[in-house]
């Protein structure tokens, strides 16, 4: 058996992958975008209200961004995207968006946000997008 044939933990899946981010700093990177599509900027307290987090928590986690490179943020000032944020957050809305759709698709129903959030750090890029070429197909179909 080669060593894509083996068989992991979820946590021994997650230590093998050489992702910069965790899936919590997904989830921050997510919202800021979301939130900077009708912002101009983002604050630590609006962040946490809608992550359902102690705003302590978000400044933490917008502090570890930073330091990736993928925030601009000052110590009770405005959370930015940089350049390199930004790409990845379109990618995690497009990420996103294509499972929710599908999903609610597959159940016809309105929403699937909890789904969609329990699954959606899981899912690689050529399943995301072969997720929105499915699901355009049945859509045709319908």
């Amino acid at each position: 058996m080669d060593k894509k044939e083996e068989f992991h933990t979820l946590k021994g899946y997650e230590l093998s992958e050489d992702n910069e981010i965790t899936s919590s700093m997904e989830d921050y990177l997510e919202m800021i975008c979301r939130l900077l599509k009708t912002e101009e900027y983002v604050r630590i307290s609006v962040l946490a209200e809608k992550l359902n987090v102690k705003p302590s928590s978000a400044s933490k986690m917008v502090n570890n961004l930073k330091m990736l490179g993928l925030v601009t943020f000052e110590k009770y000032g405005y959370i930015k995207l940089t350049e390199k944020g930004a790409v990845i957050g379109e990618y995690l809305l497009y990420r996103h968006e294509v499972i929710h759709e599908f999903l609610c698709l597959v159940n016809n129903s309105e929403s699937e946000l909890e789904q969609v959030e329990k699954i959606e750090h899981f899912l690689n890029k050529k399943t995301i997008d072969n997720l929105k070429r499915i699901t355009g197909k049945i859509k045709k179909e319908l």
